[in-house]
């Protein structure tokens, strides 16, 4: 079974949103390293709209003008690349296509199809949270940042039901960012 990896920028408040206006102060080797890691080895990408459109407008340009993040924009470039919208969309990223049909039951079937590669994600916050509440994100990985950023979209939102989740693994980034990997707490016990 395929496995889905997220990955999120996020500050000391919860706030995941317009990183591009707090995040770049803190970012690092140390920080490229670890978003290489959670991207750069996904042979399938999966995105909300919104950030879909930001990556398309951003990556298959830095890919053609061959700078030190070139062999990281090819990697992007050839995953393949699913988009979670309601509307019908219209690509010009290459290997970049629609998920179709009911989220929950398409993202089943992405989990379920051969090999065992990885499906990688970055931002998309409302689509992370679908997967989140559906019980089918296999590892979280939050960029902790030393900021309280003070408006903004938060990563939860209110929700009826906890999501317990369990620490793989965290370390320290000389900028204090906390590099944080989470996984489903399958055996927490929320009835007590």
């Amino acid at each position: 079974m395929r496995t889905i990896t997220a990955g999120l920028f996020i500050a000391l408040d919860g706030v995941v949103e317009a990183p591009d206006q707090w995040h770049f102060p803190y970012f690092n080797d140390e920080m490229g390293a670890a978003v290489s890691a959670t991207l750069g080895t996904a042979d399938t990408m999966l995105f909300g709209r919104k950030t879909y459109d930001s990556f398309a407008g951003a990556w298959p340009e830095r890919e053609a003008a061959g700078g030190e993040d070139a062999a990281f924009a090819k990697a992007l470039g050839d995953a393949r690349k699913l988009v979670v919208s309601n509307r019908q969309l219209e690509f010009t990223w290459r290997n970049s296509e629609q998920l179709q049909g009911e989220f929950v039951e398409a993202v089943t079937a992405l989990k379920n199809e051969p090999g065992d590669g990885t499906i990688g994600m970055s931002g998309s916050v409302s689509v992370v949270r679908q997967l989140l509440s559906a019980g089918l994100l296999d590892e979280l990985h939050l960029l902790m940042h030393p900021i309280a950023v003070r408006k903004g979209m938060r990563l939860f939102d209110d929700g009826e039901l906890p999501i317990p989740l369990a620490l793989v693994s965290s370390q320290t980034f000389k900028t204090g960012v906390l590099n944080l990997v989470y996984a489903p707490d399958r055996l927490a016990d929320l009835s007590a």
